[in-house]
């Protein structure tokens, strides 16, 4: 099984981003503060969750070991594939989102695109008892975010959007709302989502 990668990033599409290794390209899947954070034509460390399926040999690359450990946790909810995953990570920053749990805010976490309230009431009963061991290292991830410098806030938000799922006008207008509110991508995204669900 891949646990690593260390490479180039030769190409971005969110969540998708390719990292060549020994000229060797791998497609891995991101969250949104791991792809807001890797650099086109820079060196990135991926940890890696390998998904080996009959059809199909899907990577999914974090940041650092918190990230993956959260998103590892996630798969074991019940109804919580990879794609749901990746969407919760991509809403919400990890610490809030722990927060969120241990304080039973189903409210919270019905306003991130794909979450239900079945979900997340799933989501805080099955978790509770689980996240402890999580909670002295999630506030790190925050510190980690930081803007690529190969695409404008704007456009890569709008791309992330549509990574996403969103139609490009619906990505267009939600950013052009946020746009002037912040400056680095991370959280242009999650405030653009934020105004899609309100």
């Amino acid at each position: 099984m891949i646990g690593r990668l260390h490479g180039i990033i030769v190409e971005k599409s969110a969540p998708h981003i390719i990292i060549d290794i020994q000229g060797v390209g791998y497609e891995v899947e991101t969250p949104l503060p791991t792809f807001c954070q890797v650099t086109l034509g820079k060196e990135a460390t991926l940890w890696i969750h390998q998904v080996i399926r009959e059809d199909a040999n899907l990577l999914y690359g974090f940041s650092d070991h918190e990230e993956r450990a959260l998103f590892r946790l996630l798969l074991k909810v019940s109804g919580v594939g990879p794609k749901l995953a990746l969407s919760l990570l991509s809403g919400m920053e990890a610490n809030a989102f722990l927060r969120c749990i241990e304080r039973d805010d189903v409210i919270t976490l019905t306003k991130i695109p794909g979450v239900g309230k079945k979900t997340a009431e799933r989501l805080v009963i099955e978790l509770r008892d689980r996240i402890k061991e999580l909670m002295p290292h999630s506030a790190t991830t925050t510190e980690r975010l930081s803007l690529t410098t190969q695409l404008s806030a704007v456009a890569e938000a709008e791309q992330a959007l549509m990574g996403l799922g969103y139609k490009p006008l619906e990505a267009q207008q939600a950013v052009a709302l946020v746009k002037n509110q912040h400056e680095d991508t991370a959280n242009l995204i999650r405030a653009a989502l934020k105004s899609m669900v309100k």
